[in-house]
């Protein structure tokens, strides 16, 4: 019974719905991609967006750049443009996208221009490439652009052409995973006349491109560079479209010869690797891509291990030329190459030459070879033999510790001997039933015994069968017997049938036999990655991902199927976990006691490169263990060390394919795990910091009254008459110092609390910024002790919307905070742009802490001082609160040392324009 290919892949249906579920979850992704600057990317984008606008679709510009180019500004027109943050960097406020706004208001497209750029310091992301990622997890549908100059992978190659380096890139995988690539092309004689024109840039910077960057050699270039790789793009689509639409790998429709790609056919005769570098060549002169395939039919699988183990170095030796590589299966060689052809959509199978058989092989002389086979299934595939060339370099076989055969090969003599004793038990049983059975009934037993061993042993043990069977009963049962001669001629017909039947029989058993085997291996592959999902979904600790790991890998590539598990035979699995610091580097954790041929260096090596290293690899070989990294979306989270009983399995594509996707899966649970983890301790300090909070306002609370009473009875102490001695008068002063000392700390402790908590609402209206000033020096003047403040606030500052009591806390704590771990001046600047009000606060001490150099946010923690043990009163809550009060407004806060010595804090508060006067 042949095995039905009409069927379709269980695991590809499942990979299909889950692709179909997360694409519908996530938002889309359109790249306009050009050659260069001044294509017309971001023209493109807006006409686009205004066509969509027009459509009713909601479109929202997140960030435009146009460079100066009046068309393109025109195209802002109609559209609602999202407010930009003000950051400050150096000195200096930029604006930046605003991510956080983008994602609250969710619009049903989005345009965020200059996918490369670098964000500002203090931004989520450093790339926008990466806020881009986190809108269309959001679900949110963006529209950016992209030159090619900022493909990382092609950052050597343009810098080579252009002698000028790019700094700023992004990811192949980003243009590779965008649902749509719309080229903006022009000829390079057009994008020089737009560069006269001042239309690219203004007319210094023009000249000077002209000069360097824009030489129509490198426009030339850059320009068939841009569209080979979205030619890529629109090929993985046409491939995608065509296994979409198939039901099954029968209903495949005929090749479409739109990339030229090559199909590799890997014979298992010897000079096969001549034709993978025939292929790998041609693929390389035609810059297109390849594949190379091997089919195991069930006569290759009675191959010895030798000839195994060369098919498999040629396989390698196709993946690192470039190719990829599978082994198939399947009766008839011709019907699966051209079934993979179509679903790769491979126009040219690239085949070894056949071997011209001996002249008295008539039989195979009139056979049809593979070539003409393939032209008679698919006419419209390009069919290149490749010559043999006795003068190559053979490949030497893959080094491989000592492999021990499958069971079955230390007892190859079984079948027949089966074959043997079974024409020889029929005959001992037949004999006694002669003068009582008819011959017809004898030779069903005969046939019986034939089919019995055909299905136990396949098709050349059936053969085998066949031919004794008949010898067997032409000798013992036809007349005359004991003798082979035939009197009746009928009997020959009877010797054909029988032999005819046996021989069928084996061969459609053997065909049997083989699709069963190969179903029940991927059944078997397929049941041990659910229920390796299925727990690990369930663990919750690092250390029973670790045990359900290590026994998923050590079911499928440490144990013999069909045998007991034997520990010193079967091989060995560790999971090594990795343990990483704050900086980013980590290392493994090694159990106490590893094996004695295990190398921790080569484990420590594969985590720091996430590559894998050790047994049949190219790295480190001789390394009796294959070492794979545990690749998660955020890091590598450890390393899977392997010692197969069968070291010939890592070498086979589909063995390896599922060595990764369990490496992958264990990965993924280390990594859910880890981040339970950090949810569970932010929980817990999350609850801490609210009953600290709790704690800390009920206490302050509590210490007002009787604070505020101990306030009132100091300064009546002042003003008692008659008036107090000297000695007294001083005790009252200070009493009254470190009440009022004592207050502002309770005031903070309750004011941070109701921050955090949420109690505090913004009351935001119109101030004046002159206002806020004054009076945040008038309230911070018993801080200051009389200390002059000096003041540049430009008197044509326009109204700011913000609460005036809370903004005044702010300066009040800026320059409580400069007074006392500063020197004088202390100088209180404001200025205004166009999106946003910078207020900074000034002195000229020593600055800030030099512990505290690129860690500067951390001042504004609660109970944070510059100096964790200081003469100068205070608990660490002012630039806390100052923090939680900016943030409320959606603005920004932040510390540095100023250029000429002292410390210089910088708050940025966002603002639009004022209402008009009427």
């Amino acid at each position: 019974m042949p095995h039905d290919d009409s069927r379709p892949d269980p695991d590809a249906l499942l990979q299909r719905l889950q692709e179909q579920d997360i694409a519908r979850a996530r938002g889309r992704l359109r790249i306009y991609f050009g050659a260069n600057a001044g294509v017309g990317k971001t023209y493109a984008m807006l006409s686009a967006a205004q066509q969509a606008h027009l459509a009713g679709r909601e479109v929202l510009i997140g960030v435009v750049e146009t460079h100066g180019r009046q068309e393109t500004a025109a195209l802002l027109h109609g559209l609602e443009t999202l407010p930009l943050r003000q950051l400050p960097y150096r000195g200096r406020t930029l604006p930046e996208f605003d991510l956080d706004a983008a994602l609250v208001r969710k619009p049903a497209v989005l345009l965020v221009d200059e996918l490369a750029h670098t964000n500002v310091e203090g931004s989520r992301h450093p790339k926008r490439w990466q806020d881009v990622q986190e809108l269309l997890a959001a679900g949110i549908e963006v529209w950016s652009a992209i030159n090619v100059q900022h493909l990382e992978s092609l950052n050597g190659t343009v810098g080579a052409i252009t002698g000028i380096r790019v700094h700023e890139t992004v990811p192949d995988t980003l243009l590779d995973s965008a649902d749509e690539i719309i080229l903006v092309d022009v000829t390079p004689d057009e994008l020089t006349a737009r560069l006269q024109a001042g239309k690219v840039y203004l007319p210094q910077q023009a000249a000077r491109a002209a000069q360097n960057f824009f030489r129509k050699g490198n426009l030339i270039a850059l320009r068939e560079i841009a569209l080979r790789r979205t030619a890529e793009h629109v090929e993985d689509d046409v491939r995608s479209y065509r296994v979409e639409q198939s039901g099954s790998a029968k209903d495949l429709p005929p090749v479409w010869n739109t990339s030229g790609a090559i199909l590799a056919c890997i014979g298992p005769h010897e000079g096969a690797e001549q034709t993978v570098r025939t292929a790998a060549r041609l693929a390389g002169q035609l810059n297109v891509r390849w594949h190379a395939a091997y089919v195991e039919t069930p006569l290759l699988q009675r191959l010895e291990a030798s000839e195994r183990d060369r098919i498999l170095t040629v396989l390698q030796l196709a993946e690192t030329l470039g190719a990829d590589t599978a082994v198939l299966t399947g009766s008839q060689i011709a019907e699966v190459l051209v079934r993979q052809a179509q679903t790769l959509n491979c126009a040219t199978l690239v085949v070894g030459r056949p071997r011209l058989p001996p002249r008295w092989h008539i039989w195979r002389r009139w056979a049809a070879t593979l070539t003409r086979q393939l032209a008679t299934l698919a006419p419209t595939l390009d069919v290149l033999e490749v010559g043999g060339s006795p003068s190559a370099r053979s490949l030497a076989r893959t080094w491989l510790p000592n492999d021990t055969d499958d069971a079955t090969a230390n007892h190859a003599w079984q079948p027949y001997a089966a074959a043997l004793g079974g024409a020889v038990l029929v005959t001992l049983l037949a004999t006694p039933l002669a003068n009582r059975l008819d011959l017809a009934n004898i030779v069903m037993l005969f046939l019986v015994a034939v089919v019995l061993v055909a299905v136990r042993y396949g098709r050349a043990a059936a053969a085998l069968a066949a031919v004794l069977n008949v010898a067997a009963f032409d000798f013992f049962f036809v007349a005359p017997r004991f003798s082979f001669a035939v009197s009746d001629v009928q009997y020959l017909v009877t010797f054909v049938v029988m032999l005819a039947m046996g021989l069928l029989t084996g061969q459609l058993t053997a065909g049997l036999r083989f699709a069963a085997r190969i179903a029940a291996s991927r059944e078997r592959r397929t049941q041990a990655l659910f229920d390796l999902t299925r727990e690990l979904s369930a663990a919750l600790l690092t250390s029973q991902v670790v045990e359900i790991g290590q026994a998923a890998v050590q079911r499928l590539f440490t144990q013999v199927e069909g045998m007991a598990f034997d520990p010193v035979k079967g091989g060995k699995v560790m999971v090594l976990v990795a343990e990483h610091k704050d900086d980013g580097t980590g290392h493994l954790h090694l159990p106490g006691l590893l094996p004695h041929d295990f190398d921790a260096g080569i484990a420590e090596w594969v985590l720091r490169t996430g590559h894998s290293a050790g047994l049949a690899t190219t790295t480190l070989p001789a390394h009796p263990w294959h070492c794979v990294p545990l690749q998660a979306p955020m890091r590598v989270r450890g390393v899977l060390a392997l010692k197969p009983s069968q070291a010939r399995w890592l070498l086979i594509p589909e063995q390896q394919q599922l060595l990764q996707t369990l490496a992958r899966q264990i990965a993924i649970a280390l990594e859910r795990v880890h981040y339970v983890e950090v949810a569970q301790e932010a929980v817990v300090h999350m609850e801490s910091e609210r009953l600290r909070n709790t704690l800390l306002a009920a206490i302050s609370h509590d210490v007002r009254t009787p604070l505020t009473a101990l306030m009132g009875l100091a300064e009546s102490l002042q003003t008692s008459q008659p008036p107090l001695a000297s000695a007294q008068a001083d005790s009252a002063q200070a009493m009254v110092v470190q009440a009022r000392e004592l207050s502002a700390l309770v005031t903070n402790l309750l004011d941070m609390a109701r921050l955090q908590d949420g109690g505090v609402a913004l009351r935001s209206d119109w101030q004046s910024v002159e206002e806020l000033v004054g009076s945040a020096i008038r309230a911070a003047g018993p801080a200051l002790r009389g200390q002059h403040v000096d003041t540049d606030v430009p008197a044509d500052l326009p109204l700011v919307e913000y609460d005036a009591v809370l903004m005044e806390r702010v300066l009040v704590n800026l320059l409580e905070n400069a007074a006392k771990y500063g020197a004088l001046p202390i100088v209180l600047t404001a200025r205004a742009t166009p999106t946003s009000l910078v207020l900074s606060v000034r002195d000229h001490g020593p600055g800030l802490p030099p512990k505290l150099r690129g860690r500067e946010a951390e001042l504004f923690d609660k109970f944070t001082r510059g100096s964790a043990e200081s003469t100068t009163p205070g608990v660490g809550l002012g630039l806390a609160i100052c923090k939680a009060i900016v943030d409320a407004h959606r603005g920004q806060i932040v510390a540095a040392n100023a250029p000429n010595g002292g410390a210089e804090f910088t708050l940025t508060l966002p603002r639009r324009p004022a209402p008009e006067l009427s």
